[in-house]
């Protein structure tokens, strides 16, 4: 196996349990609001208080790849997080102790996903990121799907304190296998003041200016594409557990695999897409859609079947949307990624990145908060969640058009002066250690 595709393994896992960290408060939260005894909307915001330092952190740290190693980080992340959730096991840990850990939480993996795909893709060129990019975020999908049965097995046996308990301490194990394993890659821009010669030359487009990235149409819709994709996806961790207990009928356990079974479908499509767009590169097969159009019509596609998903009373209709179409949304995730990639010098791509984990992520922000509230207005819960799932399905439909017209990174690359990606030999640029 390469050093490439050990580390991006490594990495995988890392994304994986950080999206069971993510899962653990959706699939705990009946339990929870009963023993603490909250209304929704109350836990909406325990949901929410997950991101309130997520977007900023993420923006923050990503700015610090300039200059520390992001194996540094990524191991002191993954530290933070798992410590934050060990507080959960004490048993007088109440609702204000909920609040503070996920708070930290957030700030803690808000980084985690531009600072893993910063690093990830210093081990591969432009034409061969799609598919380890793509593998990252399946890690998403497979922590959910993982969770899902695990953490509903320890919640029904050992109690829903111990469901953070669990992760926090899988957490811990992920940091030593990093902490002997982790490294950086041969493409990673140097994190020194003073570049190697080789550093220089692939940093001539440096002087890109920043703010024509993030004012781009590829950059704008890429990032309410994913700020859409992200709200659809925390929308099913939050609520999708409630939703099908309290309307659907469903037992937790029921429920619990239903989540981890569109997991499954998520990561199936990401990794679907990745491995088609890392073969049509290899080949040099011609795009019939440009990226972002592809895209964009997919995650049009999942707007049109959440609008089904939540307004149909069929259970025949309902699981296969929740397995298949719905599913389709994730892909604007890896296309965004590799999108905003593209378009940025090598040295401001984990910046850019983390701009765009700042965007999308506030998604999770208002998601929990919204639908909580709409719910707990409604005339009645079946009524509130129908109106929950149209306004994901809307913002899903004007995010998909806007990507379809707008999200073109090659267009974008050309315009701010940035060369082609080489097809041929990875240059080897001199990493400080």
């Amino acid at each position: 196996m390469s050093r490439a595709w050990r580390t991006t393994w490594l990495l995988l896992a890392f994304m994986l349990v950080n999206f069971a960290d993510k899962a653990v408060l959706g699939l705990a939260g009946p339990e929870i609001r009963a023993d603490f005894g909250i209304t929704r909307q109350e836990f909406g915001t325990a949901q929410s208080a997950f991101f309130a330092l997520f977007s900023l952190a993420a923006l923050g740290v990503s700015a610090l790849t300039r200059r520390v190693r992001t194996t540094t980080l990524l191991l002191v992340l993954a530290l933070l997080w798992s410590v934050a959730q060990l507080p959960m096991l004490w048993g007088a840990a109440g609702f204000g102790t909920l609040l503070a850990t996920r708070v930290l939480l957030g700030a803690a993996e808000g980084p985690a996903s531009p600072v893993a795909m910063h690093h990830v893709h210093g081990w591969f060129p432009q034409r061969e990121r799609a598919l380890p990019t793509a593998v990252l975020l399946v890690g998403a999908a497979a922590g959910v799907a993982v969770a899902s049965p695990v953490l509903t097995w320890v919640i029904t046996h050992w109690g829903w304190r111990w469901s953070f308990g669990v992760v926090g301490l899988a957490g811990l194990l992920w940091a030593v296998g990093w902490r002997l394993w982790g490294t950086d890659g041969p493409l990673a821009p140097s994190v020194t003041k003073k570049h190697s010669e080789a550093a220089e030359r692939m940093s001539t487009t440096d002087t890109v200016p920043l703010r024509a990235i993030l004012i781009s149409g590829t950059f704008l819709t890429a990032a309410f594409g994913s700020f859409a994709a992200y709200w659809s996806m925390s929308t099913m961790l939050t609520w999708a557990p409630d939703y099908l207990e309290s309307v659907v009928g469903w037992d937790l356990h029921q429920a619990g695999t239903m989540v981890g079974l569109g997991a499954l479908a998520s990561g199936a499509v990401i990794l679907g897409h990745g491995l088609i767009a890392q073969r049509s590169a290899r080949k040099g097969t011609p795009r019939r859609l440009p990226p972002g159009a592809g895209a964009g019509l997919l995650v049009t596609v999942a707007g049109c079947a959440t609008a089904v998903y939540g307004t149909t009373d069929s259970l025949a209709v309902k699981v296969p949307l929740m397995l298949g179409p719905m599913a389709l949304a994730m892909v604007m995730l890896t296309v965004a990624s590799t999108a905003c990639a593209r378009i940025a010098p090598p040295a401001q791509r984990g910046v850019v990145l983390g701009t765009l984990t700042f965007v999308y992520a506030l998604g999770g922000i208002l998601s929990p908060l919204v639908l909580g509230g709409m719910v707990d207005r409604a005339r009645s819960v079946s009524a509130g969640y129908e109106e929950g799932w149209l306004l994901t399905a809307g913002l899903l439909v004007t995010a998909g058009v806007a990507a379809a017209l707008f999200c073109r990174p090659e267009t974008t690359a050309r315009r701010l002066g940035l060369p082609e990606p080489a097809a041929g030999s990875v240059p080897q640029v001199p990493v400080a250690h």
